[in-house]
């Protein structure tokens, strides 16, 4: 098998896991369809494999599965969400979220510019009475776990509409050709109704044109976004996110109203994460809230709500203690700093807990006798604390 097959091969495995995960059985059973005739005369055992698997589990009514293939049935406008025609995947993913929902983690500056966004949409009106226009594009840019996706959603709840995303899984077509008319037909269906489209990963389908790696198909794709973006209604709000602008075309940027530029979050911000991820078991760890904080600098907020809800998970079933989790975290995260900065957090450690000096060299690699010079430097009146001899 070549690499082009194994790449191919690897892209439809891609898809039959996506719909199995998300409990996608009648998209399954129809993408599965569609590789039993694909791989028919490549690979006759597999698609005989496949077309078995179909079989036994076939549903007890093929009536609806049938009625997938069929133009929907409505009365007035179409609200359906456009599809694939070769695999049947919906081009867009729906989110429609209530207007209490909470509003991102992210700097002051970012937030200010994006509040002044959400006004001016609310005031459509009266900004056209004055001849202007609102804000009708912008692009997130930022490092993966940042908040982008999490901040178009908040937008679309605020302004009360639906979030559209456009899934570049189904957008992809293997047809040659197919990919850009499934672009126009997720772009066309967003324009006829007022919602936020969020193009996610922009930068897989507006590379530069000048990258002679892409196919011709790729850089048409662009000339599509790139008249989209200068022609996109002011009913509705188009947005798009990268993780690598310096992928991106140049003449796009041009495209788009506005520029936001997510960061990873400073200290204030990771503490204000952990407190929301916390939630109810906040109090469970009020103690060690400044060494957590230590801990997470550098990771994105996605990172953070991990880690803490594996806390979580782990004190609802009772098989750890906030002390060893703590534990556990700052001694993974202590492997990875420099000397200056793990002495840094063993002075930490000594001056916010109750851990031994022991326990905090065992922890962090550095010795109680460098501890106790530095605390003698730093603090020459140490704290009198409930230490213990050991963790």
């Amino acid at each position: 098998m070549t690499s082009d097959e194994k790449e191919i091969v690897a892209t439809d495995l891609a898809q039959v896991a996506r719909l199995a995960l998300g409990e996608k059985t009648d998209d399954a059973r129809l993408f599965i369809a569609r590789l039993v005739r694909k791989y028919r005369s490549t690979e006759p055992k597999l698609s005989e494999q496949l077309d078995e698997y179909l079989r036994a589990n076939a549903p007890k009514s093929s009536s609806n599965l049938m009625r997938r293939d069929q133009p929907p049935i409505s009365k007035g406008h179409d609200t359906s969400v456009p599809v694939d025609d070769e695999s049947r995947l919906s081009l867009l993913k729906v989110f429609r979220d209530e207007p209490s929902r909470a509003s991102p983690l992210l700097a002051e500056t970012t937030k200010d510019g994006l509040e002044q966004l959400i006004h001016e949409r609310r005031q459509i009106k009266k900004l056209v009475g004055l001849g202007l226009q609102p804000t009708k594009s912008a692009i997130f840019v930022g490092p993966p776990g940042v908040g982008k996706t999490i901040t178009a959603r908040w937008i679309a709840s605020q302004l009360g509409v639906p979030l559209y995303v456009l899934d570049l899984t189904a957008v992809m077509s293997s047809l040659l050709g197919r990919s850009g008319t499934n672009l126009r037909a997720a772009l066309d269906f967003a324009k006829r109704t007022p919602c936020v489209l969020l193009l996610d990963e922009i930068d897989a389908i507006a590379k530069r044109r000048s990258d002679d790696s892409d196919i011709g198909e790729l850089k048409r794709l662009v000339t599509v976004i790139l008249q989209e973006v200068d022609e996109w209604p002011a009913t509705g709000l188009l947005l798009a996110a990268t993780n690598h602008p310096e992928l991106i075309d140049p003449a796009l940027w041009r495209r788009f109203d506005l520029v936001v530029e997510f960061k990873a979050p400073n200290p204030e911000a990771v503490k204000a994460a952990i407190h929301r991820f916390l939630d109810r078991d906040a109090a469970e760890f009020k103690d060690w809230i400044d060494i957590l904080s230590y801990a997470f600098q550098g990771l994105s907020f996605s990172d953070i709500e991990r880690e803490i809800h594996r806390f979580r998970r782990a004190l609802a079933l009772g098989s750890a203690t906030s002390q060893s989790l703590i534990e556990d975290a700052v001694r993974t995260r202590s492997a990875s700093l420099d000397r200056q900065s793990q002495i840094e957090f063993a002075l930490l450690l000594d001056s916010q807990t109750d851990l031994s000096q022991r326990s905090i060299h065992e922890i962090t690699g550095v010795s109680r006798d460098t501890i106790r010079k530095h605390r003698t430097a730093d603090k020459p009146a140490p704290r009198t604390s409930r230490k213990r001899n050991s963790v």
